[in-house]
């Protein structure tokens, strides 16, 4: 070959017939060597950084920030929470858990390492030293919304037993459990017994709702089970619905159990270990395989605080269906039947609250549009079982209620009154009260 930038000789026979041609050529060619030499030394030089960085920087510690890839195929920012490592791996093979700092506790997951992306990586800082600075950089209404928004259905809770139950319940220790036809993904953690905690899934009985480590276990308990519906009485059948109560004294275990598989879908309830005290209403959709659980809620057999509904779950197969709006329904019906008014333990959970709002929004607004004349606070709850104060805190919310000359009065403007309506959605599910035969607790004894 001819040197760089030099025709070759006719006297070699090779000859380009071209010479114009060949001298540009040639001068494109050094500057494509040079070039490829300074590419490939940049990303040498790149790649030997980015080692090091990474090096330096794994296995990622606890409290780190950091943006990783969700199953959108996006990268969303997340801190560590715990680390754990992967079988077989070297000393910086981990998986982390990590809770994605945008959503709700109930998407945090654990991610292996390729899912992050390093080069984003922020420095671990103290917690007490950043929330120190961001509340001095804070305007007062910032701080106190803030506040509101990390004690969220907590609020019995004080800082530092808040902060021991985040530390206790921040990992999900099962993953997945198998109910019936569906397998769903967990989003909370919640406290099995010790020998369950090398169990990433769980079976359960959809019937009876012992839970068991292995297919197997379940199969075997399935030919032996003969229970086809919760255990209790049947109190209501519309349909293909039903709901059965079941008293926790007389079905000690199932209450246990069923406590147990709500505490993986429900973050701020602590788990009711003496269920006793408690009566659980189960609600089916049936077929001819048996009456299977779609949700549920349970309620204190004596409130002196007027509670007529402690937790509220509807599983996540079933959700999105009105299956919520019907339980929340349904324990304002049992109110009525007692003749008492009723209001939700709290705290509630998110979706609690906004099921409720909604709940109380929808029959406040129907009476309004109804009615003919003034109607006070005390006849409205008198009518719907809802507690004064929750009816005061919708209309006011609504902006449907003014204090003039020392009392609440409510205006009724019909238009507005529609658009509320329209804002609020479908009721969901009805409850057919000819089709409830039940007696109140106090009266069954």
């Amino acid at each position: 070959m001819g040197s760089i930038g030099t025709p070759p000789s006719a006297e070699n026979g090779s000859a380009n017939p071209n010479p114009a041609t060949a001298a540009c050529d040639g001068d494109r060619k050094p500057q494509s060597v040079d070039g490829y030499h300074a590419s490939s030394n940049e990303r040498t030089l790149e790649s030997d950084v980015s080692k090091k960085r990474k090096s330096s920087i794994l296995p990622l510690e606890v409290g780190t920030r950091v943006m990783c890839r969700w199953r959108d195929s996006k990268y969303h920012p997340v801190k560590v929470i715990e680390r754990r490592r992967t079988h077989c791996g070297g000393p910086n093979d981990y998986e982390y858990y990590v809770h994605y700092t945008e959503f709700n506790r109930r998407l945090d997951e654990w991610v292996k390492l390729d899912q992050l992306d390093l080069e984003s990586v922020e420095a671990v800082v103290d917690e007490k030293v950043e929330d120190k600075v961001t509340s001095l950089k804070m305007t007062r209404h910032q701080k106190r919304k803030i506040d509101e928004t990390h004690v969220e259905g907590h609020e019995e809770l004080d800082a530092a037993s808040l902060r021991e139950h985040e530390e206790f319940t921040k990992v999900k220790n099962i993953a997945t459990i198998e109910l019936g036809r569906y397998e769903i993904e967990t989003w909370y953690f919640s406290p099995f017994p010790p020998e369950y905690n090398d169990s990433l899934k769980l079976y359960f009985c959809e019937f009876c709702l012992n839970f068991m480590k292995r297919k197997e276990q379940l199969q075997r308990h399935m030919r032996k089970c003969d229970l086809k519906h919760p255990p209790g009485d049947e109190i209501y059948r519309s349909g293909t619905l039903s709901m059965f109560e079941v008293d926790g004294k007389k079905n000690k275990v199932y209450g246990q159990n069923l406590c147990y598989l709500a505490k993986l879908f429900l973050d701020h309830k602590t788990l009711y270990y003496d269920v006793d005290l408690f009566l659980f209403y189960i609600l089916c959709e049936c077929d001819d395989r048996g009456c299977h659980m779609v949700g549920y809620f349970s309620k204190e057999k004596h409130s002196e605080e007027s509670y007529n509904l402690a937790c509220i779950l509807t599983l996540p197969p079933y959700q999105r269906k009105g299956y919520g709006k019907f339980l929340i329904a349904f324990s304002y019906e049992l109110s009525k039947k007692e003749g008492k008014v009723g209001t939700p333990e709290r705290p509630l959970s998110d979706l609690g609250l906004l099921s409720y709002r909604g709940y109380w929004t929808r029959v406040l607004l129907d009476i309004l549009k109804k009615h003919k004349g003034n109607i006070s606070i005390k006849e409205l709850s008198d009518m719907t079982a809802i507690k004064a104060e929750d009816i005061l805190t919708t209309l006011q919310s609504l902006e449907l209620i003014q204090y003039r000359k020392g009392q609440h009065v409510i205006c009724a403007d019909p238009k507005v009154l529609d658009r509320h309506l329209k804002a609020a959605g479908r009721g969901g599910l009805d409850v057919d009260v000819s089709k409830l035969i039940w007696t109140p607790y106090k009266d069954q004894g």
